[in-house]
C-alpha cells in the first residue's frame, strides 16, 4: 500500500516533494542518523524514517523558520492564532478560514487576483517586518507563503524584498502546517546554520548514517544556484569521494544537462558511482516555464 508523503509548510523553492517517492525508493532501508547539509524547505527527512536528524542550510532566516516552527509545534493553537492575528490586522486573504476576496475583484482580475487583493497589506507588512528591532517570524512565515515564488529573498541590506505573489494562504498551507507539527514531534531534529563544509566536519559518522546532499545546482538558473559555482562543484565531490572511502552511505541530487548546458565535472565524476534518472521538471525565480533538462540521483551504495 502506497504511503502518502508529506510536504513541508515551507512549500520552498527547489522542494522534493513531487520528487519523494523516486528518492526513497533509492535510499537505504535501514537509516540511523540522517544528515542534511543542504535542508531547504525540509520536504525530504519529514518524510524519512531515522533514529536522529542532523539539519543543516546556510540561509540563516530559512533556519530560522525552521527553529521557529519546530517551537510551534509544542503549541499549534498559538502559532494559529498569531497567524490569523497578522492577516487580520494587514487585510490579507485567508480562505483557509473564510474566503474575503471581493467577486467583483475576482471578475475584473481572473488571473491575478489574489495578488491585487494582497499587495497593499503584503507591502505594508513588509515594510514593518524590515523595520522591526527584531525578525518577527510569524510575519516572515507570511511574507514566504503570499511571496511570489515562495522564495527568502534579501538585498545587500538585509532587507526582505520579495514582491506579493498571486497566492492565498489557504487549506492547503493550514493542512501542511499541521501534519508537521504532528510529525515533527515524532522526531530527534537537530537544525544548523552553518556552512555545509564547516557542518560535515563537526559530523561523527556511525554505522548506518546516511548523508542526503541536495545543493545549488551549476548549470541551472534558480536564485538559490547563483551563490554555486565550480570550486565550490569540485569542493563537494571532493568531500563525497572522501566519505565514500570512509563507507559513509550517501545519496547527491543534481542536474547534468539544462537548457542546452551540460555538467561535464558531475558527468565525469559519476562515473565511479549509481546514476539513476529522476523524472521531474525543473522551475526557477527568474523563469518559470518547463525547461529541457536532467535530474539524477547519484549514490555509492547497493540497495
Amino acid at each position: 500500500m502506497k504511503i502518502d508523503n508529506f510536504r513541508s509548510p515551507l512549500f520552498y523553492m527547489g522542494d522534493k516533494f513531487k520528487l519523494l517517492d523516486q528518492l526513497k525508493n533509492q535510499f537505504p532501508r535501514k537509516i540511523n542518523n540522517f544528515i542534511e547539509p543542504f535542508t531547504g524547505g525540509g520536504s525530504v527527512f519529514l518524510n524519512i524514517d531515522a533514529n536522529k536528524y542532523f539539519l543543516n542550510d546556510r540561509d540563516k532566516h530559512l533556519i530560522g523558520l525552521h527553529k521557529h516552527l519546530l517551537k510551534s509545534s509544542k503549541n499549534p493553537k498559538l502559532f494559529f492564532y498569531n497567524i490569523k492575528n497578522t492577516l487580520d490586522k494587514y487585510k490579507l486573504s485567508k480562505s483557509y478560514e473564510k474566503d474575503i476576496v471581493p467577486q467583483s475583484l475576482r471578475k475584473k482580475f481572473v488571473k491575478t487576483y489574489y495578488a491585487k487583493f494582497n499587495k497593499e497589506g503584503y507591502t505594508k507588512l513588509k515594510n514593518d517586518f524590515n523595520n522591526g528591532t527584531k525578525i518577527n517570524y510569524t510575519s516572515l512565515y507570511i511574507l514566504l507563503i503570499l511571496g511570489f515564488n515562495r522564495i527568502l529573498r534579501f538585498n545587500a541590506n538585509g532587507k526582505f524584498n520579495l514582491p506579493v505573489g498571486n497566492v492565498d494562504f489557504n487549506k492547503n498551507t493550514a493542512l501542511a502546517l499541521n501534519n508537521y507539527f504532528k510529525i515533527i514531534k515524532t522526531k530527534k531534529v537537530k537544525f544548523h546554520n552553518q556552512d555545509y563544509k564547516k557542518f560535515l566536519m563537526n559530523i561523527n559518522f556511525k554505522k548506518d548514517d546516511f548523508l542526503y546532499c541536495d545543493p545549488p545546482y551549476l548549470i541551472t538558473a534558480g536564485e538559490y544556484n547563483k551563490y554555486w559555482n565550480e570550486d565550490d562543484e569540485n569542493e563537494l565531490l571532493k568531500k563525497l569521494d572522501e566519505l565514500n572511502k570512509n563507507k559513509v552511505k550517501w545519496a547527491l541530487s543534481n542536474v547534468i544537462e539544462y537548457k542546452g548546458k551540460t555538467n561535464k565535472i558531475l558527468i565525469n565524476w559519476s562515473k565511479k558511482y549509481k546514476n539513476c534518472k529522476i523524472k521531474s521538471n525543473y522551475i526557477s525565480f527568474n523563469d518559470n516555464t518547463i525547461k529541457s533538462f536532467k535530474e539524477v540521483l547519484i549514490h555509492n551504495y547497493e540497495q
